[in-house]
């Protein structure tokens, strides 16, 4: 058996079973870290129904309380990536996952919004690079013809952390308050404790790259090592990258630079959403409980996930990576445009929060995959991690200006901000140009498409 352009695969090595192989083993994890790392992110926004009357802080006070964990996660996200590349993603990721961990757990016995703020600018330090460091871990174990599935198969992890976290969050809030602990402050400490587990699990269960897998044979660990390699040098050509630092070229790369801007505008509705969701839910009918809100805010989520993997398949088989994020971020501001319309109606305005979900959630699959066929390896790990703080920094400045524009009652009237940065986001993504390593068709390999 061959693999198109790549040598023959070697006696007694099953490629699409290696492949098989590596979805089982390494896709859990990722999925798990996402999947908590969104929930213990997202934890502010359902804390925020019960926790602004206990430390009387308002909607503005609260959105730049949630806007501030983005500052010093955007400054540390390229650092970040450059330490997981030099000591190894075991190490580095258990280690992020047990610190945020402890920090939403501590995040629980707050006395003011001082304290509030404090917490959360140390889960954006102990968070920080994780997304990216994901991305990159997926590139040492996925061809590219195969990165938008396995992406989708992280990404995956964003609706169902948030499902789980918003139907979670709504039954803590109204059943929980033992010792004499506020609801919100239990949701912290609940949702704080499984990273930390999770982290120490991933630092004896997670291989670095496939020469460390035990469940690999050396001849199967040596064969994904070497398609791997003659995958990015097909795109990169021998010898491409030439300076002594060439992972720092991918910051003046006018292509990610490009990718890094739509990721900016693509961040604003992204947090808009995480952030705001469940008190635009609340204001589709005054009369829902916290429970009620934990479980219609989860229905946006069960669309989403579902509609991601549909995307990452047709993404993957179409190689029509650029047309699948320009679908999504139009669905994405035709379901803003609805809620927006029917604010206070809870059928059509739940609609569009589910258009709104579908849209901002599937993008980030293809989006991902496109960048990675932008980038040389030599450039991926400062590469991914540009993309992402540019996309985090649009978590900083939407929150706040959706805080700012919207009025106190009517928080979807700040909904606004991120359709239209969404809109320019979609402009923007029309004028991303052919050339270089093509962003439109990865190699076609045969063995890995089972």
């Amino acid at each position: 058996m061959t693999t198109g352009d790549t040598t023959p695969t070697p006696p007694g090595v099953d490629g699409p079973g290696v492949i098989r192989k590596v979805k089982r083993s390494v896709l859990p994890i990722a999925f798990l870290l996402y999947m908590f790392s969104y929930m213990d992110r997202s934890t502010i926004s359902y804390a925020e129904l019960t926790m602004s009357k206990d430390l009387g802080i308002g909607l503005a006070t609260y959105a730049a309380a949630a806007s501030v964990f983005f500052i010093v996660y955007v400054l540390l996200e390229v650092p970040s990536n450059i330490i997981m590349a030099k000591v190894g993603a075991r190490a580095w990721l258990s280690r992020i996952a047990v610190t945020w961990g402890l920090v939403t757990l501590l995040t629980g016995f707050i006395a003011n919004t001082t304290h509030l703020y404090i917490a959360r600018v140390a889960l954006g330090i102990a968070e920080a690079g994780l997304f990216p460091g994901l991305v990159l871990y997926l590139t040492y174990w996925f061809l590219s013809q195969d990165r938008s599935r396995a992406l989708a198969g992280m990404v995956f992890a964003q609706p169902v952390g948030l499902i789980v976290g918003s139907v979670s969050a709504g039954l803590i809030l109204d059943h929980v308050d033992w010792f004499g602990l506020a609801s919100w402050r239990w949701l912290f400490v609940l949702q704080g404790l499984p990273p930390i587990l999770l982290g120490l699990w991933t630092f004896f269960r997670m291989a670095d790259r496939p020469a460390k897998a035990r469940w690999l044979s050396s001849a199967e660990s040596s064969w994904l090592d070497n398609e791997i390699n003659a995958d990015y040098q097909s795109r990169d050509g021998a010898g491409a990258e030439g300076a002594s630092h060439p992972e720092l070229r991918a910051i003046k790369n006018p292509r990610v630079l490009h990718l890094a801007v739509v990721s900016f505008l693509g961040g604003v509705g992204t947090y808009g959403m995480t952030f705001f969701l469940p008190q635009i839910v609340a204001q589709l009918d005054p009369g829902y409980s916290p429970t009620n809100i934990g479980f219609i805010g989860a229905l946006p989520y069960v669309c989403a996930a579902l509609a991601m993997l549909f995307v990452a398949r047709f993404s993957d088989r179409t190689g029509q990576r650029k047309a699948a994020v320009i679908g999504c971020l139009l669905t994405a501001v035709a379901g803003l445009v609805l809620t927006m319309v029917f604010r206070n109606v809870p059928v059509p305005g739940l609609i569009g929060l589910c258009l709104f979900a579908i849209g901002i959630v599937s993008y980030i699959p293809p989006f991902f995959a496109l960048a990675t066929e932008v980038l040389s390896r030599a450039q991926s790990a400062v590469g991914f991690a540009v993309i992402n703080s540019v996309a985090s920094l649009g978590g900083f400045v939407g929150p706040l200006l959706i805080g700012k524009v919207a009025k106190e009652g009517n928080t979807a009237f700040g909904l606004i901000v991120p359709a239209v940065s969404l809109a320019v986001a979609i402009v923007l993504m029309v004028c991303l140009r052919r050339g270089g390593a093509s962003v439109h068709e990865a190699p076609q390999i045969s063995t890995v498409t089972g």
